[in-house]
């Protein structure tokens, strides 16, 4: 009888293992997007891509590079995402574990008095002890838990794609707030020259003055102009500090100065290869997050899926049990069992309808978030590239504004002495130059920002 049981429970052990290569799971296949002119009118072939090259070799002004790397050292948020990696890797690791059986060792002692009426011959006091080990095994027969693992494993690749993105976005802040502050320098500069100049203008028109070139009324407006320039400056400058203290926060370090250079020395490439759009899928952290998680769906639906149909669950207990504590270790009191189990779900109150449908509908939904992502992250490449172009486009025309404005203010003021020139003249030549100065800075700025941004948009600054 003992030998027929052993044969009975080897062959459901034997038929469990044949059916766990059954899997109920739709496993995700790429291609539920399409990558077709995701940049728009950009088409190219060209694999090179400006993600794939380090930050480093990218933003290579000294300064800017010790921001950047004391951000990554010290930023919360990313701190947080290195956090919600671990938080997936823990979950991952349970997750493998459900598919091993579950033990545990028990030991008891058990002291029993039983009532006279009852048992009027005895045994009036009763002791048992008892030691023992019980397993229990549930066969994934439709793959409901291999489904849990790869749902484990894909959330924690998308934790670990989000801690990416989180770095991307940090460094695109930093440098992008650094470039804000030496642009702020920049016009500050701008500003400062300005005031002296106008300081110089109301002097010379002093002089003019005592020869009747010009009458009181130039000097007045002159030094209202002057006021203009200068009543801007401590705007300026509370900017500089909001900003300093914005860039110490994304650097984890309390409010303070920040040591800079100048918005000249800033240089950044000016090849700007997107590559081809399908390789977003691969680079950019929050697209690939948004891919794992449409993963994870597929695998929870698949999981939800397997609750239909039967569990095989195998148990098992030995130990020894004894009246006598001395006896306990004793061959003969060893004591075994092996169960196995089948149970069929019939009625289960809907919860595993409602689980398949939720599940199903959570599938749909992180379909349709991959597909936002994607578009939106197509769109901003787009968009920056455009934004690169006209920056461009705007610091070669700056430039001969610029030029202009300098020989207009160079030539009023020479004819101002000679009396061919009104100071009005001077006034607006000097006020447009410090405007077109100030949008020179705005250029460059955008120029910078556009490479910033088409970096990150790339998905680079992770690798």
């Amino acid at each position: 009888m003992k030998t027929y049981s052993i044969k009975q429970i080897i062959l459901v052990a034997g038929l469990a293992a044949i059916l766990v290569s059954c899997n109920t799971s739709k496993h995700y296949q790429r291609g539920a997007v399409s990558t077709d002119g995701l940049f728009g009118n950009t088409a190219t072939s060209d694999s090179a891509n400006l993600a794939e090259k380090p930050w480093r070799e990218l933003f290579t002004e000294t300064h800017l590079q010790k921001l950047i790397q004391e951000g990554l050292n010290n930023n919360l948020d990313l701190q947080l995402a290195v956090q919600k990696v671990m938080e997936a890797e823990a979950y991952f690791s349970q997750s493998k574990a459900a598919l091993l059986p579950s033990v545990s060792a028990n030991g008891k002692g058990i002291y029993t008095r039983n009532p006279e009426s009852i048992y009027p011959d005895g045994p009036r006091e009763v002791s048992t002890y008892q030691l023992s080990a019980d397993a229990s095994w549930e066969v994934d027969l439709w793959g409901k838990l291999r489904s849990s693992k790869r749902a484990a494993y894909t959330n924690l690749l998308a934790s670990d794609a989000g801690q990416k993105a989180v770095q991307t976005r940090l460094i695109s802040n930093i440098a992008s707030a650094y470039y804000a502050l030496v642009g702020l320098d920049a016009k500050l500069a701008i500003t400062q020259l300005t005031v002296k100049n106008n300081i110089d203008l109301v002097e010379t028109l002093k002089v003019l003055k005592e020869s009747g070139r010009v009458t009181g009324a130039a000097i007045v407006q002159s030094e209202a102009a002057r006021y203009a320039a200068e009543v801007t400056i401590p705007d300026l400058e509370q900017q500089i500090r909001e900003t300093e203290n914005a860039l110490c926060l994304l650097l984890g370090r309390v409010p303070g100065t920040v040591e800079r250079g100048k918005i000249e020395e800033q240089t950044l490439s000016a090849a700007l290869q997107t590559g081809i759009p399908a390789q977003m899928l691969d680079n950019r952290p929050d697209v690939m997050q948004a891919e794992y998680a449409l993963m994870s769906a597929y695998e929870i639906t698949g999981n939800a899926r397997a609750y239909f149909y039967p569990a095989l669950t195998l148990t098992a207990s030995a130990g020894f049990a004894a009246a006598d504590l001395d006896k306990l270790i004793d061959p003969i009191s060893f004591a075994a069992n092996v169960i196995g189990g089948l149970a069929q779900p019939i009625f289960n109150k809907k919860i595993n309808t409602t689980r398949l449908k939720v599940s199903q509908a959570q599938q749909e939904e992180a379909l349709i978030s991959f597909r936002s992502t994607l578009l939106k992250a197509g769109q901003e490449v787009h968009n920056t590239l455009g934004s690169y172009e006209s920056a461009v486009q705007k610091i070669a025309l700056r430039q001969l504004q610029l030029d202009a404005l300098i020989k207009s203010v160079d030539y009023t003021k020479e004819l101002l002495t000679y009396g061919s020139a009104t100071y009005t003249e001077v006034l607006n030549a000097q006020t447009s130059l410090l405007s077109a100065q100030l949008s020179s800075v705005n250029d460059q700025l955008q120029q910078l920002n556009a490479v910033v941004t088409l970096y990150r948009a790339l998905g680079g600054g992770w690798e």
